[in-house]
Formats: structure tokens, sequence, C-alpha cells
């Protein structure tokens, strides 16, 4: 079970005191500040495989220089947990809007700040400790959003439809991908260090513009009515901690073939492709940009069919197709040959991450009691980042030790483990087209 909290949950998520408009907006609110926020820290990913290196680690040998760069795009994620504990207690007690708002300003402020380094050319060692540093507010950051985003969208959605809702938020992501790599074509172009500095200034427009959105949306009703009946918990981190940490742990195991294999994907990858010659880097940009394109539509489609059919089959389809097609990704990269590197990227980002990360939206969130859900799904979420947030180093290691089969292997073994903790977790939304049962207590008292 969930919580053994569950009992005293407020009753507070009926769909009489929810506004369908208000809902929408808060929704299409959360997808563009997520986009942002996406696009600030997926710039860092693009950057670390194409540029990075030669500029804040030089030396004669570019693979070390890479690996240094993917390390510090790791340590991005190393300081997520942090932010997730922050958020995540701040959200339980001050309420979801304040997180919106918040990590907006702490990743644009440190991806407009990567964008003016100085490189190790013009100031020596300072340049790597100030990127590292920058990257580690980045992650504080990103540490912040994702519960936010989340649980003011499917708190303010209606139950029978939270996972289409929940979908909205995600659907950052991909756009968030698309914006990045399309400011990395673009600039390719620019010469000297414009060409990875522009992409990291422009966020700045774009932060903005999110600001202005998510400051005009309302409370969570959950969180206002938890706070309006004085139901607020004193320190639900800790609760959470001790009554739920089996749950934080499965959430672990679950985002593994969704987290692990977007970086094998989205990073790792562009570092492979171009490493070994096997096609351009504008190559492997565009098939994320395609990619993430098509993902813009099925994104609600998989959040429909996870209302329609529950979380689990649609969470566990994505999970079978990554133990399926690890062999075959890296067999069609070492074609070289444009058209099947483009096959290779967009299958695992379509058929694999995307539907594992629409559910989560909503299938984390049912899973905890709302007086400390957004601790619980930010510890859970963010915590499994930490892992993710390595792969692309992990996968450059064993690219040494046993060739293009080691990152192959190990995305096979993240779907394996996202799969086993499907069937550890339980079911929180049987959907319209299965047999009704009794939903777990987290959110039987919201719908």
């Amino acid at each position: 079970m969930a919580t053994n909290t569950q009992s005293t949950t407020p009753d507070t998520g009926k769909d009489s005191v929810r506004d369908p408009r208000e809902a929408r907006k808060v929704a299409r609110a959360s997808m563009i500040g997520s986009a942002i926020e996406n696009y600030d820290f997926l710039s860092y990913g693009t950057a670390a495989a194409l540029y990075l290196g030669p500029a804040f680690f030089p030396g004669d040998d570019p693979a070390t220089a890479t690996l240094a760069s993917f390390a510090v795009f790791g340590v991005g994620f190393a300081s997520r947990p942090i932010g997730a504990a922050i958020g995540g207690q701040l959200g339980d007690r001050i309420g979801r809007r304040f997180i919106l708002i918040a990590s907006l300003l702490i990743v644009g402020l440190a991806t407009f700040g990567i964008g003016l380094l100085p490189t190790y050319a013009q100031v020596g060692v300072l340049a790597p400790i100030l990127l590292v540093t920058l990257r580690l507010i980045q992650g504080i950051g990103h540490g912040f959003e994702w519960g936010g985003a989340v649980l003011m969208t499917t708190e303010h959605a209606p139950a029978a439809k939270r996972g289409l809702f929940a979908s909205i938020p995600q659907i950052g992501v991909p756009v968030g991908m698309i914006l990045a790599n399309v400011a990395f074509i673009v600039s390719r172009d620019l010469t000297g260090d414009w060409a990875w500095r522009m992409p990291f200034l422009l966020s700045a427009i774009l932060v903005a513009y999110g600001l202005v959105l998510r400051i005009q949306i309302s409370e969570s009703p959950v969180f206002a009515a938890i706070k309006q009946q004085k139901k607020v918990l004193r320190n639900p981190i800790g609760q959470v901690l001790r009554r739920d940490w089996r749950m934080i742990l499965r959430l672990f195991g679950l985002r593994m073939a969704e987290t692990g294999g977007f970086y094998l994907t989205t990073t790792f990858a562009i570092s492979y492709v171009k490493s070994n010659d096997l096609a351009s880097s504008a190559t492997t940009l565009t098939a994320i940009v395609i990619a993430s394109s098509i993902g813009l539509v099925l994104y609600p489609v998989y959040g429909h069919l996870a209302d329609l059919y529950g979380r689990r089959p649609v969470f566990a389809a994505g999970a079978i197709v990554a133990i399926l097609f690890a062999f075959p990704m890296f067999l069609l990269l070492n074609t070289g040959q444009a058209s099947l590197v483009i096959l290779a990227m967009a299958t695992s980002l379509l058929l694999s991450h995307d539907p594992i990360f629409v559910v989560e939206a909503s299938w984390f969130s049912e899973l905890f009691d709302s007086r400390v859900r957004s601790s619980g799904i930010s510890l859970g979420y963010q915590g499994a980042s930490v892992i993710g947030g390595f792969i692309p180093f992990i996968a450059t290691a064993l690219i040494a030790a046993f060739g293009w089969v080691g990152p192959a292997a190990l995305f096979m073994l993240l779907g394996i483990i996202s799969l086993l903790a499907v069937f550890a977790t339980p079911e929180t939304h049987v959907g319209s087209r299965r047999r009704p049962r009794i939903l777990p207590p987290a959110f039987a008292t919201e719908d």
C-alpha cells in the first residue's frame, strides 16, 4: 500500500470543486513552463556531446574531454534530490503554485549563466568549477519543477481524465527537446563559442514568458482544501520517508527504462555516432526533433490509453520495448545510414520512453496521500534521475571495455528493472474498459 496515513486523507479531490477551464489553463501553464525548463536542461546535454569538452576540459584525448563533460552532466542530476527534498517539502507546506514559479526562476538564471561562462582557455581551472556550480543550481531548480507541475495538473483534473490531463505537462519534454535541438541546429554555423552560447542565452526570453503564464494560475484545489481544513503536516517529507520509503524505491525502479533510456538515446547516442563517424550531428539532432514532433501527438494518446485501460499496461509496454529494442537500436546506429540512425533514435523515444514518461505523471501522483504527495513523488522521481543522469558517463565507460554491446546491454537491463517494478506496484486507475475494482486508498477519497 502507498501509505499508512491514507485513512485520514482529506476529501479534497471531488470533481465538483474543479473548474474545467481552470484545469486546462493550469495544464497549459505547466506544460509551457516544463518545456522551458527542459529546454534549459537539455541544452547542456546537447552542448556536452558536441562542444563543451574542448571548451572546458581541453586535452589531447577528445574522448576524455567528452567523458568529463558527461560527468558534469551527471552532476546536474546529483543535486536534483536536494531540490526534490526542498521543493517537495515546500509543495506540501506552502503550495504547489509556489514551486512552479520558484523552479522556473532557479533553472532560468543558472542556464543563462552558463551562456556567459568563460572557457578554460580564458580563466583556466575556474571555468569548469563555475560550470559545475551552475549545473548544481540547475539540478536543484529542476528538482523543484516536476512535482509541482504534475500535481498542479492532476489535482485540477477530473478523476476520470487524470491520465490525459497529466500528459500535458509531460509534453513539455518533447517541446523543450525541439526548441533546444532547433537552437543548436541554427547556431551550429555561428563562429567561435557562439555556437554553444547562443542557445543558453536565448533561454532568458522563454523564462520570462513562462513566468507570466505561471503567475496567473490558481493554487491546486486539493492543497487549498488541505490548508483550509488545517490538515497541512508539519514535516511531510519526514512522514513520507518513514511510511512510504518502499513506494519511493519502487518509483526508482519504475523510472530506470525511461530516464536511462532517454539519456542513452538523446545524449549518449549523439556522442557515440559523432565519435565513430557514423553520421553527422545534424542527423542525430534531426532525429530528436522528428521524434519530439511526433511525441506531441502521441503523449495525449498514451495518457488517454492509461485512462481507458489503466496505468500498468501502458507503462509495461514501454519497458518491454526497451528490453526488445536495446540491441537492434545500436545495430541500426552502427549502419551509419542517416535514415536508419533516425529510425533507431525515434523508435526508442516514441515507443519506449514516451509511454512510460506519460503514465508516470498520473500513476506516481495517485500512489501517495495528498498531504505528502509533493514530497513523495519528488523524491522518487528525482532520486531516480541521479542514476539516469550518469547513464551517458557509464555508457561511455562501457564502450571502452565492451564496445557497443556494453551500452546495449545496459539499456536492456534498465528495461528489465522497470518491468519488474511494474509488477511490484499497485494499479491506481482501472480504466473505463476494464472490470471495476477497489482502488488503493491514496486517491479513493478523492474520486
